[in-house]
């Protein structure tokens, strides 16, 4: 029994090590946690990790409306919320996540005062990953950045081109780490911080929306001088325009799916064309198929095709503030193109290339690569 006791013995000394050897070499998972500001912002604009470290990523919502949180390839970050975007009323059932190789890890719409959870291994490619709310309107303002590399440096904050314009001036202790892991009392400890003042977005910014007047693909862009405009992403054109404010969306923020949102001021132009572009003399309607946007200085660039061709178009406020400066691009049209008008629309028209009929501007192929349509609020309107 003796020899049996002492083997047992030894057996059990030898397990004590293995589990302690065990217990020293576990990878650690470090807890990261993100939540939102009000203004479309997450709390924490960027943080660092270590290639193939794991990670348990908690992404809180305390804000009024709904966001989730895609993380992409390093680059990408624009090309996935313009394929959110292209998802349409199919975007609420995916979550506006994209079918797309550039998302490496997404969670899904989180609501308001609602969590969850997603663990992963960051990637053993250094680089820097971005993270974004595609919720539209949201992509464009709402992201951050994951650093992913050894020795944990990431450039001031000032100088980094992967964050939010706004967010450069903050104070960098607040950014960079505010979820530890260091272990206290044999628990990871998030590190407390100050919270941060709500964000204001400043114009031009972007909502996608359900608007009175447009399709379920509606685009509100805010522009400076208290101008605003319905593009809309179903049917290819602009709705309206108008002054004097932005949107109420405040039913909408509450998570009702049944309301749109609000006009705030003045609508001082509304289209009334079958369609404001026609390929020939009879006006016929042709093929429409919108392709996204890119931001130009902020300002979004439409991109859709008809008939196959290639149209973009980017509009800015008129420089006196009294309406709106429409620059098409049309690059490989081999063809005349006519833009439509009406004269109850709201606006007149003036234009430097082409030739008016009527109420119908005639462009030769040439003329059509690059022209601008000038908008403004007719004598006795309300601007």
């Amino acid at each position: 029994m003796k020899p049996v006791k002492k083997i047992f013995s030894l057996m059990l000394a030898l397990l004590s090590i293995v589990q302690l050897y065990a217990q020293n070499n576990t990878d650690t998972v470090r807890t990261i946690k993100i939540d939102v500001l009000v203004g479309l912002q997450f709390d924490l604009v960027r943080f660092n990790v270590r290639p193939g470290e794991k990670l348990n990523l908690i992404f809180s919502n305390s804000d009024d409306m709904s966001h989730n949180l895609l993380i992409t390839k390093p680059g990408t970050r624009l090309e996935v919320v313009n394929e959110a975007l292209k998802l349409g009323q199919k975007g609420p059932e995916m979550d506006y996540i994209p079918n797309s190789l550039s998302v490496l890890w997404s969670i899904p719409v989180v609501n308001p005062n609602q969590f969850r959870t997603l663990s992963f291994t960051a990637p053993k490619q250094e680089g820097v990953y971005p993270y974004v709310c595609t919720i539209p309107g949201h992509g464009f303002i709402m992201f951050g950045a994951m650093y992913v590399n050894a020795d944990g440096r990431m450039p001031e904050l000032k100088d980094d081109p992967n964050i939010p314009p706004n967010r450069k001036a903050e104070d960098n202790t607040m950014l960079s780490n505010q979820h530890s892991n260091h272990p206290l009392n044999g628990e990871p400890q998030p590190v407390k911080i100050k919270p941060l003042h709500p964000y204001t977005p400043v114009s031009p910014y972007i909502y996608r929306v359900f608007i009175y007047g447009a399709s379920p693909a509606a685009i509100a862009v805010s522009l400076p001088g208290d101008l605003s405009y319905c593009w809309d992403a179903g049917t290819c054109k602009l709705r309206f325009a108008w002054s004097g404010g932005f949107l109420d969306n405040s039913e909408l923020w509450k998570g009702k799916g049944d309301v749109s949102a609000k006009v705030v001021g003045n609508v001082f132009f509304r289209d009334k064309t079958q369609f404001p572009f026609s390929f020939s003399a009879d006006n016929k309607v042709p093929k429409l198929d919108y392709k996204g946007y890119k931001l130009i200085n902020r300002y979004p660039e439409f991109h859709y095709t008809l008939n196959g061709i290639d149209v973009y178009e980017l509009i800015l406020p008129k420089a006196d503030g009294k309406g709106l400066n429409r620059t098409f691009r049309i690059p490989n049209v081999k063809s005349t193109v006519w833009f439509n008008t009406d004269q109850s629309d709201g606006v007149k028209y003036e234009a430097l290339k082409g030739s008016w009929e009527g109420n119908r501007l005639k462009l030769t192929s040439k003329e059509a690569r690059r022209f601008s349509i000038i908008m403004s609020v007719k004598e006795g309107g309300i601007l």
